[in-house]
């Protein structure tokens, strides 16, 4: 197995589609990097010589990639969540950030459903809220 960037490329796939497990780098940049070093897009993980590989290495040093990039974009969430933006408050409240619905779906994003059950009347009179039959309900000052 070839080590790329501190990643364990699988020997079996092309060179191309293993590069895309390291973090940062997706099919387009894997196409461009393989075209600067020129070596063979089809070529598999295991073919490669130690020279082809770091001649990607050192490729690789020009581009953000895993531990930088991660913690690159996690600076950016913790300035939007500083000066309190609507995207930085988003991500505090574990919500979706780029305006999709929440009354129905986000669940990957708000996590597994909790159902929240009736109130017993005791629990209500230890809250100092009185229990009415109608709408409106008082609080004891």
């Amino acid at each position: 197995m070839a080590r790329i960037a501190g990643v364990e490329l699988p020997d079996e796939k092309r060179i191309e589609v293993s590069l895309s497990y390291v973090y940062g780098i997706g099919p387009s940049l894997a196409k461009k990097i393989m075209s600067k070093v020129n070596i063979d897009s089809n070529k598999r993980t295991q073919d490669l010589t130690d020279k082809e590989v770091t001649k990607i290495t050192k490729e690789l040093e020009n581009y953000t990639i895993e531990g930088d990039l991660m913690r690159e974009v996690t600076d950016h969430i913790k300035r939007l969540q500083e000066i309190q933006s609507y995207r930085g408050l988003r991500h505090l409240k574990n919500l979706p950030v780029r305006g999709q619905r929440t009354r129905t779906n986000a669940r990957t994003k708000r996590g597994k459903r909790v159902t929240i059950g009736t109130v017993r009347r005791e629990i209500v009179a230890k809250m100092g809220v009185r229990a009415q039959s109608g709408p409106k309900a008082t609080v004891k000052k």
